[in-house]
C-alpha cells in the first residue's frame, strides 16, 4: 500500500471510550521498549497515555502500538516507539524546559514532549504534514508552536533551548542547532549517511564549549533543508 501527501486519511478518535480501548495496547509497547532499555518513567508515561493509531492511515491502525515505524505519507514515517522514547530520554527534559523538535511529521513526538511539559517548538518542511500534526495535536488538547518551514536552520526567534531534538537523519551537525542552545542544553541527533546513523548528543556547558558523545546506531529518513542533505 502506498501513502501519500494527498491520499492519506487521519482518522481523529472522539472521546475517552475509543482512547480507552487502546489502553492494554499502549501498556504492552510501554513494557517492551522499558525491556530495550528506556527507564525515564515520564517517558514511559507518556507512551502510555498517547492514542498512537490517532497520528497514522487507519488502514494502519491495526499495526500503530507495533514497536516499529510506520509511513505517514510525504515519503515520511512516524519513527518506532523505541526510537521516539530513546531520544526523549536522552533530552533529559524537566517540566517546563523549551524544546525544539525539527522535524513534527505526524506529531507523535511532540506529543510525548507536550505530555510530559515541555514547552514544545516543532518546525515542519511538508505543507500536508504540519497541518494534519497541528489538527491531531490539538484534538489531544496540546499547544506546541508549530512553524512550516526549514528546520535545518533551527528556529531562532524563540532561542535559547532546554533541548533540541531532530528527527531525521543529518550528514552533519546543523551548526546553526548548536548556536541556539541554551548553556547546559542538549542536542540529540543522528548523524551519518542516508542509510544508517549514529545518535549524537551535543551538551552546551557554557558560552563556547561543548561536549558530544556518540551514541548507539539508527535508522531515520534524510533530514532535507539548506544545513542538511539536498
Amino acid at each position: 500500500m502506498k501513502l501519500n501527501c494527498q491520499s492519506t486519511h487521519i482518522e481523529l478518535t472522539k472521546g475517552n471510550r475509543s482512547h480507552r480501548k487502546h489502553a492494554r495496547l499502549r501498556n504492552r509497547l510501554a513494557d517492551t521498549i522499558a525491556e530495550k532499555g528506556i527507564h525515564d518513567e515520564a517517558v514511559l508515561m507518556a507512551v502510555r497515555s498517547i492514542p498512537r493509531h490517532i497520528f497514522i492511515d487507519t488502514a494502519l491502525t491495526n499495526r500503530a502500538y507495533d514497536d516499529r515505524a510506520l509511513p505517514i505519507g510525504c515519503g515520511q514515517t512516524i519513527s518506532q516507539p523505541y526510537t521516539v522514547a530513546a531520544q526523549t530520554q536522552l533530552l533529559e527534559i524537566k517540566r517546563g524546559d523549551k524544546v525544539l523538535e525539527i522535524g513534527t511529521g505526524s506529531g507523535y513526538q511532540a506529543s510525548i514532549l507536550c505530555h510530559m511539559g515541555a514547552d514544545v517548538y516543532s518546525v515542519e518542511r511538508h505543507e500536508e504534514l504540519y497541518h494534519k500534526a497541528r489538527e491531531i495535536l490539538q484534538e489531544l488538547g496540546y499547544r506546541p508552536t508549530l512553524k512550516l518551514g526549514d528546520g535545518t536552520k533551527g528556529w531562532s526567534a524563540y532561542a535559547p533551548y532546554d533541548g533540541i531534538v531532530v528527527t531525521a537523519g543529518a550528514p552533519v551537525v546543523p551548526d546553526d542547532l548548536i548556536k541556539q542552545l541554551n548553556i547546559g542544553g542538549r542536542l540529540v541527533v543522528p548523524v551519518g549517511s542516508k542509510e544508517s546513523q549514529m545518535m549524537v548528543r551535543i551538551t552546551r556547558v557554557s558560552e563556547d564549549s561543548y561536549e558530544e558523545e556518540q551514541l548507539q546506531q539508527f535508522k531515520f529518513v534524510p533530514l532535507i533543508g539548506e544545513k542538511g542533505w539536498d
